[in-house]
């Protein structure tokens, strides 16, 4: 999920197992030039989380439906992206993923690691939910 704004933006991402369970958990500030950037950026990072902790089988549900199309067709990537997007599909020849676009409202857990990474100044992982987010998980469980 992400936070856009003219000033700032940020990604968050919650990554769970086959039982619902929490794995981890980030969020990241970004340098965007608009929120379909950032989209891509927080996709990427979504991406290498996974492929540098070995997760071979991944649902990547973004709520941007164009940063889905871009997954599937490689379509609409910036110039200055294009590298780190290219790093990335290469990692995912090796999982079996699926993409799937979701309304914000369906994942405000996402949501929430994302408006919290307005306020952090790095990349942040989290292996248990944020205690600011736990009614939140809970309720999006």
């Amino acid at each position: 999920m992400l936070h856009f704004t003219s000033s700032s933006s940020s990604c968050g991402a919650i990554f769970i197992n086959a039982g619902s369970d929490l794995i981890l958990c980030f969020t990241e500030k970004l340098k965007a030039d608009n929120a379909f950037q950032a989209e891509l950026i927080g996709a990427m990072r979504a991406i290498e989380t996974a492929y540098q902790n070995g997760w071979n089988n991944m649902w990547l549900e973004l709520d941007s439906a164009m940063v889905v199309q871009a997954l599937n067709s490689n379509s609409h990537v910036p110039c200055r992206l294009r590298n780190r997007w290219k790093n990335c599909k290469i990692m995912l020849r090796s999982m079996n993923y699926f993409v799937s676009h979701v309304f914000r409202e369906g994942n405000q857990r996402a949501d929430g690691l994302a408006n919290i990474g307005l306020s952090i100044d790095q990349f942040t992982i989290w292996n248990t939910i944020p205690p600011s987010l736990q009614a939140v998980y809970v309720r999006d469980a």
